[in-house]
């Protein structure tokens, strides 16, 4: 297979989206975040992702942030929106909408309300999306999460995608916290862009010719995630590797999206980051000091380190 046509490769963050009191956004927070993401060193911003809430937005709301961000300054070629819904016209518009404002590519989760669905129903539900979007720009990663979607996108689906669309369908999330899956992944598809859902897993996916991650903590370890790329090849990649696992453990013991809110809160003393869009709910303070306690048990504190 040859090289996908992407630009993507390194570190991607699935940006966190702040709210308001009112649980509107907070546009000034999203922008500085997303801002403070490129400079500590990350390949791009996966925003209206899961750890970005997407799915608590509305169609609306994601097409004006994108806007936003872009009239802003961020480089369309550092984008890679999420643009997977449940309803096939807001797919097809959201997908339409990041092509026409020129970001590098998309992560599409699959249909995912009606559970036990077929390959044949998911191939045409994003064959209907490519062909009505109609974009030679298009390139569009799938987006595998089987633990919140509960619609898993097979290695045959994958194949047919990739034969039908191949300039089109460039690379997949697998956050299915399966190795085993990823692994067969990179042995399946070479030249496929195979990204880990979590950097537990980022120097073994490069090992073994992946792309690299797009992981949710790296909202809050962006540069001690971006070492373990940047030296995947020196001596002490392994150590490097070792270090950003335990930060990761940590948050993965907690609800995932309260504790990072809860850390960005921390790091800008700003209260409002903590605010998150029901049904999740904020962290509570017995929980929050435990996460504190145990990301310095472990050495972890957020700090800029480039920029």
């Amino acid at each position: 297979m040859k090289e996908p046509p992407s630009l993507f490769k390194g570190v991607l963050v699935p940006a966190l989206t702040p709210f308001h009191p009112d649980l509107s956004v907070n546009r000034p927070a999203f922008l500085e975040h997303c801002r403070w993401l490129l400079e500590q060193g990350v390949a791009g911003l996966a925003v209206f992702g899961t750890t970005g809430e997407a799915n608590s937005l509305s169609v609306e709301e994601r097409i004006e942030l994108l806007e936003f961000l872009v009239d802003s300054g961020i480089p369309t070629e550092r984008l890679m929106p999420g643009t997977g819904t449940c309803a096939l016209p807001d797919n097809v518009r959201l997908t339409r909408h990041a092509v026409a404002l020129g970001c590098a590519g998309v992560l599409m989760l699959p249909p995912f309300y009606y559970k036990d669905v077929s390959d044949e129903g998911l191939y045409a539900a994003y064959a209907e999306v490519i062909q009505q979007v109609g974009s030679e720009a298009l390139r569009l990663y799938l987006y595998h999460i089987p633990p919140i979607a509960r619609v898993p996108i097979s290695l045959g689906l994958i194949g047919r995608l990739i034969k039908g669309f191949p300039d089109t369908v460039v690379g997949i999330k697998d956050s299915s916290g399966d190795w085993n899956n990823t692994r067969d992944l990179l042995r399946e598809f070479p030249g496929f862009a195979v990204f880990s859902g979590s950097e537990n897993f980022l120097l073994a996916t490069l090992r073994g010719g992946g792309a690299g991650c797009i992981t949710a903590t790296g909202n809050v370890n962006p540069a001690g995630i971006c070492r373990v790329f940047e030296n995947r090849e020196g001596p002490g990649a392994d150590e490097l590797q070792a270090v950003a696992t335990r930060v990761r453990d940590v948050f993965q013991a907690f609800p995932l999206i309260p504790g990072l809110k809860q850390q960005m809160s921390r790091f800008t003393e700003d209260p409002d980051w903590r605010n998150v869009r029901p049904p999740l709910i904020r962290m509570a303070e017995e929980a929050a000091e435990m996460l504190h306690e145990r990301l310095w048990r472990v050495g972890f504190e957020m700090r800029r380190e480039r920029g």
